[in-house]
């Protein structure tokens, strides 16, 4: 019979063993084989879940222009879209490489490297199709949130009353991006398991969050910045108002994660062949 693999003792083997071999055990210890897995499986894992975070502020961050041209006053320009990608989101990317494991990051099939990329259609659906309009939605939501707003739609031109009623309107868009970043960035910590369960061990993660809350912050209420990035402070009740995005967000994650739990634990007890069931049965 042909193995698969060859695996050789990298102490007490021989060369020739060593030189025909696969995988060779350092330390010849078979439980290596599965910690290098896991360790390959995690490495894999987290930057798809870098990937995914990446991708979710592209739909708000690119639907503001097409909605300029419906008579809608930008609602997010270049300097305020390349703070986002360059001085927050780059740095809670590169974070997701200290990501700790899930609990059943073992249980889980095993990723076939052809046919499964890491950039697949599941993560682009996640990150266009839902992550990235839940934070749409809630951006244009607090958008027009700001007081008199509605009278600039359909304007070319306006008065200096108005400017401003525009950019704290911008301000709010970008900040509600900002938090749903945040929410982001918590939930694809995770494919199935719960937040309330894996709670956040990452701290560099979490460094890197707390950090884009003090950027956004210095944008926001920095003399300097303002006029750089065309913003404008907000009151506390505007501050706290995008924080619902969190919870939003959060939520319908903690909600979808449930049943993919439950569609992953009927997946795994229900018989798959009648082989399998005269196992079970037996």
């Amino acid at each position: 019979k042909q193995a698969n693999v060859g695996v050789a003792m990298g102490i007490r083997g021989t060369e020739v063993a060593k030189d025909a071999a696969d995988i060779i055990l350092l330390d010849d210890e078979f439980s290596s084989i599965v910690h290098g897995i896991e360790q390959g499986r995690l490495s894999s894992e987290n930057l798809q879940k870098s990937i995914a975070y990446t991708l979710c502020s592209k739909v708000p961050q690119c639907m503001p222009n097409f909605m300029e041209l419906a008579g809608i006053p930008l609602a997010l320009n270049v300097s305020q879209v390349l703070a986002i990608d360059i001085g927050t989101d780059i740095w809670t990317a590169i974070a997701y490489a200290w990501q700790p494991k899930e609990s059943a990051l073992m249980a889980r099939k095993p990723r076939h490297p052809s046919l499964e990329k890491i950039v697949n259609v599941g993560v682009l659906v996640y990150a266009y199709g839902y992550m990235g309009l839940m934070q749409m939605a809630c951006c244009w939501y607090f958008y027009f949130q700001a007081p008199g707003i509605w009278k600039s739609v359909g304007k070319s031109e306006f008065t200096p009353e108005e400017v401003h009623t525009n950019k704290v309107a911008s301000t709010m868009y970008y900040y509600t991006l900002v938090v749903g970043q945040i929410a982001a960035a918590m939930a694809t910590t995770t494919y199935h398991e719960s937040l309330l369960k894996y709670l956040a061990p990452n701290v560099k993660l979490n460094i890197c969050i707390g950090l884009e809350v003090v950027f956004a912050m210095l944008i926001i209420f920095e003399p300097t910045s303002q006029g750089i990035f065309m913003t404008t402070g907000l009151t506390a009740k505007q501050l706290l108002m995008p924080w619902m995005t969190f919870v939003a967000i959060s939520c319908v994650e903690e909600i979808r994660k449930s049943f993919a739990r439950k569609s992953m634990h009927a997946r795994e007890v229900s018989p798959q062949n009648p082989l399998t069931q005269r196992l079970l049965g037996a």
